[in-house]
Formats: C-alpha cells, sequence, structure tokens
C-alpha cells in the first residue's frame, strides 16, 4: 500500500479551508502542517492537530511535506510557488496564478528549470459537466462554434468589502471573479484573439470595477461576450446556477453559458443542447432539445485526487503555470481594452 501523500497549507483563509475539508476525507493524502502568519491560523493549526508555522520557509525545511497548497494572498502567489519549488516540493496553486505577467514568466521558467511541477487551481475545469461540455464540443455536436455569451451578475453583501484590500485597485471582480469564467471560456472555445471592455465602478465608487462588458473574439472564428457586475440582483453566475458550491442557493433553471454552432446550441450548466432534426433546417422548423447526461463529482476532490497523481508524477497538470498566465494575460488585455478604448490581444506566455 502507498503511504498517503504528505501535503502541507499555506494560507489557512478561506480558500485554504476548503481544501483542508476536501483533503481530510481523503485516504490518498493527508495534512502534515500549516504556514500562515495570521492571528487565527495557530488555532485552526491546532484544531487541525498539525504543526503550525507562521513562516513557510521554515515550514518547508522542518515539516519537509511531500507536497503543498498555496493559498495566501494573490501578490504572494509566486513569491511563495517559488520558494516551494526551491524546496523540490509540488505545488498546487491557488488562482490567480500570479498578479503580474512578468513574475508567472519567471514561475514557468523556475518550474521548468526544476522540473518541479505547478498545478494551477481553476478548479471548474475539473468539474465532470465541463469535462462533458467540452467532449460535446470536440465532438462536433455544435458544429461550428459560432457565438458565445456568458453571464457573471451577482450582488456581493455590503459586508464583504469591509475587508480593505478588497476596495482596492486589481481586487475587483476581473481578477477575483471574472478569471474563472475567462479560464473556462478559453478552456471550452479555444484562446482568444483579442477583445474589447467597458468597465465601470459607477455603484460603489471603489478603485476597482463592479460591471464589466467584454467582446471576444475566439482564434477559431467564433465571437463572444463577457457581461459581468457584482452589484446587482440577479441569477446568472456560475456561482448561482451550477450547484458547485453549497453556500450559494441554487438557481437550478437558470444558465451563464449559452454556446451556440452552425449545427446546435448548448446551456451550461444545464447541459441542454438544441438542434434540428436535421441539417439544413431553420427557423420554421422545431428544435429539438436533448439533455446531456454526465458523472456528478466535486470539482475540488477531482482537482486534489489529480494533484496528488501530478505530486507523484502520475499525471501532468490540466491546468500548468503557462495555461493559467495565458489566463492572467487575458485579463490584462480586458483591462488595457477598457483604459484604451481600443481592442487589444493577451500577450504571449
Amino acid at each position: 500500500m502507498t503511504s498517503p501523500l504528505r501535503i502541507a497549507l499555506i494560507g489557512a483563509g478561506v480558500m485554504g479551508r476548503q481544501h483542508f475539508q476536501h483533503l481530510q476525507n481523503l485516504v490518498e493524502a493527508q495534512l502534515c502542517a500549516i504556514a500562515d502568519p495570521g492571528p487565527r491560523a495557530a488555532d485552526f493549526a491546532a484544531e487541525c492537530g498539525v504543526p503550525y508555522f507562521a513562516d513557510h520557509q521554515q515550514m518547508l525545511a522542518q515539516a519537509r511535506p511531500e507536497a503543498v497548497i498555496v493559498a495566501n494572498p494573490n501578490a504572494l502567489h509566486v513569491s511563495t510557488a517559488l520558494d516551494c519549488i526551491a524546496a523540490g516540493v509540488p505545488v498546487l496553486l491557488e488562482k490567480p496564478v500570479g498578479v503580474h505577467l512578468d513574475e508567472v514568466r519567471e514561475l514557468v521558467a523556475a518550474s521548468e528549470r526544476r522540473g518541479v511541477p505547478v498545478l494551477v487551481g481553476h478548479h471548474r475545469r475539473h468539474n465532470p459537466l465541463i469535462a462533458r461540455a467540452r467532449e460535446l464540443i470536440e465532438q462536433g455536436a455544435l458544429g461550428r462554434l459560432t457565438t458565445v455569451t456568458a453571464l457573471w451578475q451577482v450582488q456581493k453583501p455590503d459586508s464583504y468589502y469591509d475587508i480593505a484590500w478588497r476596495r482596492e485597485a486589481g481586487a475587483g471582480m476581473l481578477l477575483t471573479n471574472l478569471i474563472h469564467d475567462l479560464d473556462l471560456l478559453r478552456h471550452l472555445c479555444g484562446e482568444v484573439r483579442q477583445v474589447q471592455a467597458i468597465t465601470s465602478n459607477g455603484v460603489r465608487g471603489f478603485a476597482n470595477e463592479d460591471s464589466a462588458a467584454v467582446l471576444l473574439q475566439f482564434e477559431g472564428g467564433a465571437l463572444g461576450s463577457l457581461t459581468g457586475s457584482d452589484a446587482v440582483a440577479a441569477p446568472w453566475s456560475w456561482e448561482l446556477d451550477s450547484g458547485e458550491n453549497p453556500v450559494y442557493p441554487r438557481q437550478a433553471d437558470q444558465p451563464c453559458y449559452l454556446l451556440a454552432g452552425t449545427r446546435g446550441a448548448l446551456s451550461i450548466p444545464q447541459l441542454k443542447r438544441w438542434h434540428y432534426a436535421e441539417d439544413g433546417a431553420g427557423w420554421h422548423q422545431p428544435l429539438l432539445q436533448v439533455q446531456e447526461g454526465f458523472e456528478a463529482g466535486e470539482a475540488l476532490r477531482r482537482q486534489l485526487l489529480h494533484f496528488i497523481a501530478v505530486a507523484r508524477g502520475q499525471a501532468q497538470p490540466l491546468i500548468s503555470a503557462a495555461d493559467a498566465g495565458r489566463t492572467l494575460a487575458l485579463v490584462e488585455a480586458i483591462r488595457q481594452a477598457a483604459e484604451s478604448g481600443q481592442a487589444c490581444a493577451p500577450e504571449i506566455i
């Protein structure tokens, strides 16, 4: 029998604790240490029954984990991951992969140079319904993908912004929330050639955006739109529609992505597919509806199992640092397009 993989956690905030909830239910791995300088982290480590370290480098040296989950603040992601790579420890790095493209390039180079894998936590790609949607697209069920409509529209409570950094530049919904949707659009629809965008902070007046409208041109020729706001009373978002996270009340009948092609269309997360009975039919003929099936599974749990395989050298990361860097480059292109009023292409990672 293979011994459980000894995984340390760097960052004991909301995401770190979510990872622990899934980790404690796996026989394939076990938590071996927690590193976080925060005032409540030591108590959390005591609850988990593992050693506590305020400094992650001390933890790497003394606890000697076989793998690490990095879930600390965004600005520390790359520097922390680099420390883990230097210690030869595989990393599951929470999204975003970084906050600047140059530091992501440094991370990619270090990972390749040392041969230490980095899996980035765009966990929605591990959701079986996304795997099924991608399979349908690749099988040609939609024909030539032509238009993509994506929605992320929710209302964050005022208390969300009691934490000061959430009101500052760079902490808006583009990097915090829409990056997930942009990553899925890349995963499902292919790379993005160029974007146009308008953003606004008109509702709250903070230093970051509370609304955004984005146009995307995909390399394959499809045209898309992503409309987002965290200041609206609306049911259209992955969080509310997918049921992936039980802390959000589910709106099961509402879509957040609508993909349409020359042979059919698909709504996500419902996985309802529409098509005509015969090719060449048109709007005078009834559309047929098919409910596509998939085997349900928790995305974060599946991500952890994948990470264990990556750390053991049994699999390549589904989302590498370079792959996640391309999503970050897309976010940066959207920011530049919104600021300049011009179409922008994502930088190459």
